[in-house]
């Protein structure tokens, strides 16, 4: 197995280590009060239990905040009532990820784009990996999170502990095809730097090369 192959394998199998860690249904069977309320959009029930002093930034056994559990559970509006009523909408859970990561993990540009809007920084440091909601996207070839994203403001070059840039991510532990391909044109269309290398000197392109991803490789070539 070529190194490039390896890296790739050796991440994946990584992933579901550090990876984000929804409450389980018995979590959510044992949720009380907020958590509850958060997980099940209760918007009345947020407001009704803030009023009567409740902790909007309270923790669950795995460090998850109200606003983490609306944000697993897609619920926008008791996300926005949770922000309303003063939750720090940059709280880390206690794997690192934030609103705006968990959303770009799921998939979901609407509740991210709302976390934003909400006052989560679109470049938070997060993850065991320290890097953004940014690279998670990237590297899952989620092209429209990616988009509001870049147009948030987060930060195209981020490096993270691996010493992966979104570019480099979307190369590396994508498949080549048309997502992660639609990724990699928009990061380089805003301008993202696309000859950092990786902690061996290897670039973007040169990793696109190895895998056979030529139309990542040629879009990399490109000057524009």
């Amino acid at each position: 197995m070529c190194r490039f192959s390896l890296i790739a394998l050796l991440i994946g199998l990584a992933g579901p280590i550090w990876a984000q860690t929804a409450p389980s249904p018995n979590e959510v069977a044992a949720y009380e009060g907020l958590f509850r309320a958060a997980y099940k959009g209760d918007v009345a029930g947020i407001e009704r239990l803030v009023a009567e002093g409740a902790d909007v930034d309270a923790r669950d056994s795995k460090g998850r905040t109200p606003v983490h559990v609306a944000a697993f559970a897609s619920q926008d509006e008791a996300l926005r009532a949770l922000a309303e009523a003063g939750a720090n909408m940059n709280a880390l859970e206690h794997r690192a990820y934030d609103v705006v990561t968990i959303a770009a993990v799921a998939d979901d540009p609407e509740l991210m784009s709302l976390a934003i809007e909400l006052g989560n920084d679109p470049g938070l440091i997060t993850s065991p990996y320290l890097g953004t909601g940014l690279i998670a996207a990237a590297h899952l070839g989620h092209a429209e999170v990616v988009r509001r994203l870049i147009d948030a403001g987060a930060p195209l070059d981020h490096i993270n502990n691996l010493h992966w840039t979104a570019v480099i991510e979307a190369v590396v532990l994508g498949d080549g095809g048309p997502d992660h391909q639609a990724v990699l044109d928009a990061l380089l269309s805003a301008g993202a730097n696309r000859s950092l290398a990786d902690r061996d000197g290897v670039t973007a392109l040169q990793h696109a090369e190895a895998r056979g991803f030529k139309e990542m490789a040629e879009r990399l070539r490109r000057e524009n």
